[in-house]
């Protein structure tokens, strides 16, 4: 064998070591970006309090469509421990409360229903005002969620259990914490009416500071640096090597 041979051979091996790592490390960034974006995909929804007792404003974002198809109505439906709801108006949605079956003088669910369908990847949310049950903090309620579209429907209404890998389709969750102590937006309190334009904004702002959404991008851009500094160690690890 030459000496020309064997550093070929050398540099051979050096080049499949390094295609290796750099993929390896490639491949490591991308599930650590694929994780929270794929949470950050769920129907889910942000309180404007937890406080047990008080009056909340719920609003449901709905990043997606089913596979590619345009949503046309959306269900929620309101846990028995929620005694009453006032549903916010969507402009592009027409809205009605379903009374419960075993008494007509609670709503058991609201619909919103397109007047145009929401097409696949665009947003949009749907806000309720409820007032929260006395409770202990930890407590949690289940809005599960029927997302019907053009082809095609989703279920949102697995468990989520802590400590657990979540499900695929989660339903939305309000935990409560612990009641306010000045009795500010206790559920004995009808929140101020809002205009239509603060309803909106109100809506806007609730879905930009979505916890779930931002977590979801905190542990991506966590994930992303990691996964690059791993690139890094490793080309330097084979620099040295190849010194």
């Amino acid at each position: 064998m030459t000496r020309s041979t064997t550093h070929t051979r050398i540099r051979t091996t050096r080049t499949r070591s390094t295609r290796r790592i750099i993929l390896g490390a490639t491949a490591g960034v991308t599930l650590s970006l694929a994780a929270p974006l794929a949470a950050s995909a769920h129907i889910g929804v942000t309180p404007d309090t937890t406080a047990a007792g008080a009056y909340a404003n719920l609003t449901f974002a709905v990043p997606h469509g089913c596979d590619g198809s345009s949503t046309t109505e959306i269900r929620i439906t309101i846990p028995g421990d929620v005694i009453t709801v006032t549903p916010t108006v969507n402009p592009n949605w027409d809205v009605a409360e379903v009374p419960s079956e075993t008494d007509p003088d609670y709503t058991a669910a609201v619909v919103y229903t397109a007047k145009t369908p929401l097409t696949d990847g665009l947003r949009d949310t749907f806000t309720l005002s409820v007032p929260l049950p006395d409770g202990e903090p930890g407590d949690a309620l289940a809005f599960p969620v029927l997302q019907t579209c053009e082809v095609g429907s989703t279920v949102w209404d697995e468990e989520t259990v802590e400590g657990e890998e979540e499900p695929e389709h989660p339903a939305p969750i309000v935990t409560l914490t612990e009641a306010s102590t000045d009795g500010h937006g206790a559920a004995t309190e009808e929140p101020e009416t809002a205009t239509a334009e603060g309803d909106s904004v109100s809506a806007t702002a609730a879905a930009t500071s979505d916890p779930a959404t931002g977590t979801a991008i905190g542990i991506g851009i966590a994930g992303l640096v990691t996964g690059l500094a791993g690139v890094v160690l490793a080309l330097w690890a084979l620099r040295r090597r190849s010194a």
